[in-house]
This record gives C-alpha cells, sequence and structure tokens, in this order.
C-alpha cells in the first residue's frame, strides 16, 4: 500500500507527541490504539490541536471480543472537517474496567456513552447522566454482550384473561452458545 509523504510525516509527528500504543492504517483510514488512561488526554488533543482539528466526533461503538483477556474494545471516530479526514481511537479493556466519559470534550458523546452503558454495560466514569435508553426499565444484563441468551431472561407476554402484561423470568436448561458437535461436512 502507497502511503503518501505527508500522511507519514503527519503520523511520525503524532507518535512523537502523544503515547499511541500502534498505529494501523486501513482503507486510508487511520486508527491510534491507546491505553484507557490516556483517552481524555489524547482526545483533547486530536481536537485542539492546530494540525489536526478533529471538532466532530461522528461516534463511538463498542465491540465485544468474549475470548479475549481485554475483552470490549471502544472505537472513538472523530472527524475534521478543516482537513478533510477522519481517525478512529481504539481502546481495549476487560468488563471491571470503567472508562473516563468524553462528554466535556465532546457533548455528542453524551448519548454514545449512555447507549454503550445500556447495551454493553460498559461505565462511563464522571458522566453528567449515564441511564439506560435503549431498553426498559426493568430489563436484565446487557444486550450486546455476546454472553447474553438471544432469548433474554425473561418473557413478556399479554395475559387475555386479566388484561396485562405478565412477565416471567426464564430457565434456560442448556447453555446454547457452545456447541463442541463434529460438523457433517468434514470428512475424517
Amino acid at each position: 500500500m502507497f502511503i503518501n509523504n505527508i500522511l507519514f510525516k503527519s503520523l511520525s509527528y503524532f507518535s512523537k507527541i502523544i503515547p499511541i500504543k500502534s498505529i494501523c492504517l486501513f482503507n486510508n483510514e487511520i486508527a491510534f490504539n491507546i491505553k484507557l488512561k490516556n483517552l481524555k488526554f489524547v482526545m483533547f488533543f486530536f481536537k485542539n490541536n492546530t494540525f489536526s482539528q478533529y471538532k466532530s466526533l461522528s461516534s463511538i461503538s463498542g465491540v465485544d471480543y468474549v475470548y479475549n483477556k481485554y475483552r470490549f474494545e471502544i472505537n472513538y471516530d472523530l472527524l475534521s472537517l478543516r482537513y478533510s479526514n477522519r481517525i478512529k481511537i481504539k481502546i481495549c479493556l476487560n468488563e471491571l474496567q470503567g472508562i473516563s466519559s468524553c462528554e466535556k470534550i465532546f457533548p455528542a458523546a453524551n448519548w454514545y456513552e449512555c447507549e454503550i452503558w445500556d447495551l454493553f454495560g460498559i461505565f462511563f466514569q464522571n458522566h453528567s447522566n449515564l441511564k439506560r435508553i435503549l431498553t426498559d426499565y426493568g430489563f436484565i444484563g446487557n444486550p450486546l454482550r455476546k454472553d447474553f441468551p438471544l432469548s433474554g431472561f425473561v418473557e413478556i407476554c399479554y395475559c387475555e384473561n386479566e388484561k396485562k402484561i405478565i412477565t416471567n423470568h426464564l430457565e434456560l436448561s442448556q447453555e446454547y452458545r457452545t456447541f463442541n458437535y463434529k460438523s457433517p461436512w468434514n470428512i475424517s
């Protein structure tokens, strides 16, 4: 893959100034892997530095790699309108770690952080109003985790006789996520 001279100089400039674990380049999109403790500094730097000016936070997304040591990956997508460029900042953390909120740096982070808290259960420290926004108030669990059962933990149905909604807790008799069957298509 051909990397032009200006891009190479800018990547070497950023790697000298900010604490970056690694830099990846995929389809002309730059991804910076950083440590969890450096998140606020890196986000503030990319927003306010003269040579970057990533003033817009496009999205924050979460990924669950259930068998990894650091199970969750949080991706921050930043956009620089001045330089017409996008970057991605990646952070890996385990399920017991919390992450600092970037709401004060990028106000758009408010909704995304609430969404990740609701669907993955990742806690954002110093968030002004961290709450469930996509699931119901009494919902148990985090539906985008890979270990969440497809049927959920409760069954909701409408009882015609009582004219109300009834919730029943489900008993899962078998672990449906791990099958160790031989494939009939493999010839051994």
